[in-house]
């Protein structure tokens, strides 16, 4: 009787455990995506994102939005977590906020031109709280990434560059 109960019981934990095992692997259509883009930024199938202002789009994988949180997180982080921008509280990565900057940088292109060469908010002058992005440190593609990411984020995520988030 006993050894009857320890075979059942070992074999409930078997069972248990492959079932277990199904629901923690992740499915390989979402393998490279991260849980933020698809929950977040609303991101499982590729977006067209504005790329000039003037019409044109270009668009972007949810495994690219993912490179671009990467990116972010490494790069961008310690000055603007949640969209904010802690050194100037004003300059948020809100969408409304790019779309004023001059010139502005709410599409892809305006904000890797921001993001090569940093200028102020009314673009004036250079500014020193963002650092510059040459082409050797972060190539063409990987920045578009990233500013895929911010624009995304800009348009969906809940309390990006809101003053409370």
């Amino acid at each position: 009787m006993l050894r009857q109960l320890f075979r059942s019981t070992r074999c409930l934990l078997l069972v248990l455990f492959i079932y277990m095992s199904l629901l923690t692997v992740s499915s390989p259509a979402h393998a490279g995506i991260d849980k933020y883009v698809r929950q977040y930024l609303r991101v499982i199938e590729p977006v067209a994102l504005d790329l000039d202002g003037q019409g044109q789009t270009k668009e972007f994988s949810p495994e690219d939005l993912s490179a671009g949180k990467e990116l972010f997180q490494n790069h961008c982080l310690n000055c603007h977590v949640g969209g904010a921008t802690l050194p100037n509280p004003t300059e948020s990565l809100a969408l409304d906020r790019l779309a004023g900057a001059t010139p502005p940088r709410d599409n892809i292109n305006g904000l890797v031109a921001f993001m090569r060469e940093p200028m102020t908010y009314d673009g004036t002058m250079e500014s020193f709280f963002c650092r510059r992005v040459p082409e050797t440190w972060m190539p063409q593609e990987q920045i578009e990434k990233l500013a895929a990411f911010v624009l995304r984020a800009a348009q969906k995520a809940p309390g990006w560059g809101a003053e409370q988030f």
